[in-house]
């Protein structure tokens, strides 16, 4: 997955959660793709502190989302896309060119993925559809 830390590192920046659990599944699905090999390419060169600044934007993210649900605004309002387009920008920073199109595929995945549901779901019941929501809402408007 183009991890280069030590097993104390990848501790400290991911916790219990093995970034390469799913290795082989990913590259069984993208290995193929550009987005995998750009994603590869640039976080074979992070350093911890590089993975720390990407987990913590990514949190700040799915914190924003959540109090946006929780403030009930609807996936529709300006605060909501907004976090859409903060996610898509994010994931083209550290990871990939990722367009609309691209991010509205994986808004599918985080809700037709029992694992990504979950890691959504757990810090708000509904927070993945929400999400998917939003990020539909966001790419519509951006057509």
């Amino acid at each position: 997955m183009g991890i280069n830390l030590n097993p104390e590192e990848i501790f400290e920046v991911f916790g219990e959660h093995d970034p390469g659990r799913h290795a082989v599944e990913t590259e069984q699905r993208w290995g193929d793709t550009e987005a995998y090999a750009e994603s590869n390419r640039r976080t074979s060169r992070y350093t911890k502190e590089d993975w720390l600044q990407a987990r913590a934007e990514a949190e700040a993210i799915e914190r924003e989302f959540a109090a946006c649900q929780a403030e009930g605004l609807p996936p529709e309002s300006q605060a909501a896309k907004a976090a859409a387009e903060r996610h898509r920008m994010s994931i083209t920073r550290w990871y990939y060119p990722c367009p609309h199109e691209m991010q509205v595929g994986l808004a599918e995945m985080y809700v037709a993925d029992p694992r990504f549901a979950a890691h959504y779901d757990d810090r708000a019941p509904g927070l993945a559809q929400y999400v998917h929501d939003a990020i539909l809402a966001n790419a519509v408007d951006a057509v």
